[in-house]
């Protein structure tokens, strides 16, 4: 499952029309998104239930890695693949002994390699960094320099996963800086053909490996 991680994470935008964000998603999927990872930061636990059991559904029939966002407990009583966590999310250490062995643990580690120390020490299966570029979904967020990942590959044994602003246009800087994989939401989501968009990053992700 950890080679999986590679390539396309596909970052759930706040969507409360529940057959959109299926739609956008299951065309996330065709294009070639190895990860879904649910995030909605306006839902209310009744809508995040309901989205999370279809997007976990829709992952399953995809042979998709299905991926909650800052919420232990959704992860376990949806079955997902695992959950990721930011700074404040709670205790990685703790989410490693609820999650157990068999599920993948995240951590958003923003532009700082000692944090991707500690999270791997706590066991994290996944590391993120950024945002690499300005993000219109956390325009106030840290900046994250692409020479991090290389950095990061010195002293982590762990998949790397690039977050903020990503595009299509900026992405081959991005897997060439080292990045295993780039979570995308505006650029995915906003697309008028999200599947087309989707191959595209996935396109750019293959090429990048072959020249490896």
């Amino acid at each position: 499952m950890k080679l999986r991680l590679s390539g396309l994470h596909a970052i759930t935008p706040d969507e409360p029309r529940t057959e959109i964000l299926l739609r956008n998603t299951g065309q996330a999927l065709r294009g070639g998104a190895t990860v879904v990872q649910y995030r909605n930061k306006t839902a209310d636990a009744a809508l995040r239930m309901d989205q999370g059991r279809a997007l976990a559904a829709l992952c399953t029939q995809a042979g998709a890695i299905f991926i909650v966002n800052d919420d232990v407990a959704l992860a376990l009583e949806l079955g997902a693949d695992g959950a990721h966590l930011g700074a404040t999310d709670g205790d990685l250490a703790e989410a490693r002994r609820r999650l157990g062995k068999d599920r993948l643990l995240g951590a958003s580690c923003y532009n700082r390699i000692d944090l991707g120390e500690a999270a791997a020490r706590a066991g994290a299966d996944y590391v993120a960094f950024g945002s690499v570029f300005v993000s219109a979904t956390k325009p106030g967020a840290v900046h994250a320099p692409l020479a991090i990942f290389a950095d990061a590959r010195r002293s982590l044994r762990l998949p790397l996963v690039a977050i903020g602003g990503i595009t299509l246009q900026n992405a081959p800087q991005v897997f060439a800086a080292g990045a295993d994989a780039v979570a995308v939401i505006s650029a995915l989501f906003e697309a008028e053909d999200v599947a087309a968009r989707a191959a595209g990053f996935t396109q750019l992700y293959q090429q990048q490996r072959m020249q490896q």
